[in-house]
């Protein structure tokens, strides 16, 4: 399993083939944009690439499966080339995109929908695929997104519910533990407050799991939870590299060792 590699901090580095992305939306759309951006992470120390071709930010516009596979296809054919040693993960909620990019050279399934729909749930367990399941909240395809500023007091209780039915869902149906990494979801129908009750639970949650500490993967790079937290909410998201590296050190110190993130400390 790629990140079953020793103590050291494993990152995945994001890449957004998608014009609407939250961070870095349309930046690196184009191919020859989405190649150079791929080779800057991986020259920084990535030693896995996050392709994505759906934002999943709030309001973004659903993608088609068909309409998102032309989007990675090329991407992912000049990658298998000039970064043939550089393992790749595909972020896609679709199963008939997941098992075309599981044939042309991804090994690992990122899906932000926890792997709920039973196609993807069935391709995770025939292909041996290693996974990354998110926790989330959903009403059909649409992420359900209410008021970050919701001033409600709240704890970290039904998260950690629902990260558990995830886990508990990919392990009956036979996927091995050290296949899977679960994504705690940050700002996926949380408020600030929900998202910072989750935070200053880390150190408890690899034992409230039973799951340990490195088969969680850090999905808060760039993401509006770290500037409230820094009592800087106006910082806009490629302004937040600093605040994320923060974040991730702190995560190191509890044990958590594996980082999706869009730069990474050394760049």
């Amino acid at each position: 399993m790629v990140w079953n590699a020793g103590p050291a901090p494993r990152y995945l580095g994001i890449l957004n083939l998608t014009p609407d992305s939250f961070s870095d939306g349309g930046r690196y759309f184009a191919l020859e944009d989405a190649l150079v951006q791929a080779r800057r992470l991986v020259e920084a120390g990535a030693s896995i690439l996050d392709l994505g071709a759906e934002s999943t930010r709030p309001g973004a516009a659903y993608v088609s499966p068909e309409a998102e596979w032309q989007r990675i296809a090329p991407v992912l054919a000049r990658l298998r080339t000039e970064l043939p040693g550089i393992p790749l993960s595909l972020d896609t909620r679709h199963a008939s995109t997941a098992r075309l990019a599981l044939a042309n050279g991804v090994s690992i399934m990122n899906d932000v929908a926890g792997l709920r729909d039973p196609a993807m749930l069935a391709l995770a367990v025939e292909s041996g695929c290693d996974v990354i399941a998110m926790r989330n909240r959903m009403e059909g395809k649409t992420f359900v997104m209410p008021s970050y500023d919701d001033p409600s007091p709240c704890t970290a209780e039904t998260a950690i519910g629902e990260l558990r039915e995830v886990r508990d869902r990919l392990l009956a149906a036979g996927i091995p533990r050290e296949r899977i990494l679960l994504d705690l979801g940050f700002g996926f129908g949380t408020s600030y407050l929900e998202d910072l009750a989750m935070w200053e639970c880390l150190p408890t949650l690899p034992d409230r799991l039973d799951w340990p500490a490195e088969a969680f993967c850090i999905a808060i790079s760039r993401k509006r939870f770290l500037s409230r937290m820094a009592g800087t909410p106006e910082l806009p998201p490629n302004q937040r590299d600093g605040l994320t590296a923060q974040a991730h050190r702190s995560a190191m110190s509890l044990g958590y060792r594996v980082f999706r993130t869009h730069a990474l400390p050394s760049a």
